[in-house]
């Protein structure tokens, strides 16, 4: 009898002692930490943060996500991502492939066939082809694209939310945040042949997954961005060029301005990052402020970033570079009067790149770079670049005149390096 009482009372204490489950933490109100990058500056980044609850909204489908985000407008705003979500769908939640938007007589043959350089020449498309390959991609638009106003958090719930086939865009607009969400595949179905005179033309596309046109105070935190579903690497050739059907990943152009992207996962993709739109922009002189913190950049051919104008502090970032050279072309750009302020990013690669092929300099002046780590060694990746170039006019100096102040802790490249890849990308949220 008393082993009996003995046994109970032990398993009444193991209950008691059990710890309550802890909620999951509600980050849909959290807003950008003081300091944490350019997004911090002044005012700083609060999203939707001061979103009554009649703001707040959990969609799972497109119509639902397209409604909350009431056409961009300035409302305070929460919504909640659940699932996957497919921007590809019609009115009922059924999915649209490119055939479904083709109209007006438009075939990709035919416009392969009225477009052929050997018969068409360099001149820019025109006529009824391109006419019908207009109006077709007016009606993919009508769908994917989705405008994001300001003072709007959105946030992917758990560690499985995806926005597949979309193209978020942030159009002059200020105060939003982006978080732990899977943002994939933003697909042109209707890309456009660009002739020129050299004799290779190419295809542009017309979707980043992620677009900043002139936006402010943007925090961009715990995203994935890849091409997950149509790599590229996958479309055939035309026209002796790759037929392209995505652009960036996250383009930040147009005079943006107060940007902190942070333990995001950029993957799989050719033309990753983009931070101001022209040479000869000078509009943007003062503006394309941006911090790269923790960020993961895993087999990206270029743009990682490409800089123009901006002031941008790339910290504690992890490169994972594509094995082979001849499918690789750079990470860092450094481009008309930007000011790229690098610090302890690791590279690694496990193929043929060298560490001369990481940084490429159009019209550039300057890069400041430190703590640089390759394949687990110290690098100075400018007396690299300047070995390389040797004297040519692409030399660059230490200089960039600025130093950042705004920043969390800055680790060690091999420290952030073995960081990143455990927590940067949607899901990760700690």
């Amino acid at each position: 009898m008393r082993l009996r009482h003995l046994t109970l009372t032990a398993a009444l204490l193991g209950v008691l002692c059990v710890p309550a489950q802890a909620e999951a933490r509600d980050i849909s109100r959290d807003t950008l930490p003081p300091n944490d990058g350019w997004a911090a500056y002044g005012t700083g980044t609060t999203g939707g943060a001061a979103a009554d609850d009649a703001h707040v909204h959990t969609v799972t489908d497109r119509a639902g996500l397209v409604r909350a985000l009431d056409g961009g407008s300035d409302t305070p705003k929460i919504i909640k991502i659940a699932g996957t979500i497919d921007a590809n769908t019609d009115d009922d939640g059924d999915h649209l492939d490119c055939a479904d938007y083709a109209t007006g007589g438009y075939s990709p043959k035919k416009y392969l066939a009225a477009y052929d350089p050997r018969t068409w020449g360099s001149a820019k498309p025109s006529g009824p082809q391109e006419e019908a390959r207009k109006a077709s991609a007016a009606r993919q638009a009508e769908r994917v694209v989705l405008p994001v106003g300001s003072h709007t958090t959105l946030v992917g719930l758990g560690d499985d939310a995806v926005l597949k086939g979309a193209s978020l865009q942030v159009r002059n607009a200020e105060n939003v945040i982006v978080r732990n969400l899977d943002v994939r595949d933003a697909y042109d179905c209707f890309p456009v042949w660009q002739p020129n005179t050299g004799g290779l033309g190419d295809w542009k596309t017309a979707y980043d997954n992620i677009w900043l046109t002139g936006a402010t105070h943007v925090w961009i935190d715990h995203v994935t961005l890849s091409d997950k579903g149509h790599p590229d690497e996958r479309e055939p050739t035309r026209f002796g060029r790759n037929y392209l059907r995505h652009d960036g990943l996250l383009d930040i152009t147009n005079g943006s301005d107060l940007v902190t992207v942070s333990w995001s996962r950029f993957a799989d993709h050719d033309k990753a990052m983009l931070i101001g739109n022209g040479d000869t922009v000078t509009s943007d002189r003062g503006r394309l402020r941006v911090t790269l913190h923790h960020n993961e950049f895993d087999s990206v051919v270029q743009r990682a970033p490409r800089v123009r104008f901006g002031q941008v502090h790339l910290y504690n970032n992890r490169y994972v570079v594509p094995d082979d050279a001849h499918d690789f072309r750079y990470s860092l750009g450094v481009s008309t009067e930007s000011a790229l302020y690098a610090e302890n990013n690791a590279f690694t690669t496990p193929g043929r790149v060298e560490a001369a092929d990481l940084v490429k300099s159009w019209n550039g002046s300057a890069l400041h770079q430190s703590g640089t780590l390759f394949n687990g060694y110290p690098v100075d990746l400018l007396a690299i670049n300047n070995a390389y170039n040797s004297g040519s006019e692409r030399d660059l100096t230490a200089d960039v005149g600025w130093t950042p102040t705004l920043h969390t802790t800055i680790d060690s490249a091999a420290a952030a390096d073995r960081q990143v890849a455990r927590g940067a990308g949607a899901g990760r949220i700690p």
